[in-house]
């Protein structure tokens, strides 16, 4: 049998409009990661529900934002949510450096299925971005940025829900051998209403990925930035 050493908690915005949803796709990735992280304890919480956050901590965890930016959220609300316990936390899951691989795997495979050469191949970031500051735009950049050299001859441009490039007016005018990849920890009411939406508005004759949590590989991804970011521990450890 096992011994649990160490406590993971994988934390993510949710949905606070309806917090059951999001809370249980959080529950579901988090046994995905647990069966890479056989010694640890791992746990999962949105900051949806009042008060689950806290009630899942325990001393010294790791905990994991499944957040695609270093920003508010991450770098205000949790360090306040959790204040006074002493807890490690990794780096935010957008800014993985292993991310932008796994991505370019998924639109690789997404043109061979639909037999569209990469160079002919228009790719379309759909983010979050912000009005209120600059984190979130800087991550998808940064994102694609790293992107773009996995993806030789692919066009790719950003498009964004909360600021310009709005995505409706990134994808207007894109030729049919287009994919959208929405640059999305998990699917909230910003991928399943807001990005469709605009895409339909602006005729994007294309298709449409999975968010970029949901991509294969996600799970080993994250058990692997769990133990980096653990005391003592390496990311192979």
């Amino acid at each position: 049998m096992t011994k649990i050493t160490r406590t993971a908690v994988i934390t993510a915005h949710g949905q606070p409009s309806g917090p059951a949803p999001a809370e249980a796709a959080l529950a579901g990735l988090a046994a995905e990661v647990a069966a890479h992280l056989p010694d640890w304890d791992v746990r999962s919480s949105t900051l949806a529900t009042p008060g689950r956050l806290e009630r899942e901590m325990a001393e010294d965890a790791v905990v994991y934002p499944f957040f695609m930016s270093q920003g508010w959220f991450t770098a205000k609300v949790l360090p306040g949510r959790l204040q006074g316990r002493s807890y490690r936390m990794a780096p935010p899951f957008g800014l993985d450096a292993s991310l932008p691989a796994l991505a370019a795997q998924a639109v690789r495979l997404a043109a061979q299925r639909l037999s569209w050469p990469l160079a002919e191949t228009h790719l379309l970031l759909a983010a979050h971005g912000s009005a209120r500051g600059p984190k979130a735009a800087e991550a998808a950049e940064h994102f694609a940025a790293r992107l773009r050299p996995l993806l030789p001859g692919c066009t790719l441009s950003p498009g964004y829900v909360e600021q310009s490039p709005r995505i409706e007016t990134a994808a207007t005018a894109l030729p049919a051998c287009s994919i959208c990849l929405p640059f999305f920890a998990q699917a909230g009411d910003h991928v399943k209403q807001d990005i469709p939406q605009a895409l339909e508005a602006a005729f994007f004759q294309g298709i449409l990925l999975p968010v970029t949590g949901a991509l294969p590989g996600i799970p080993a991804l994250i058990a692997k930035a769990i133990r980096a970011a653990a005391p003592g521990q390496s990311a192979d450890s």
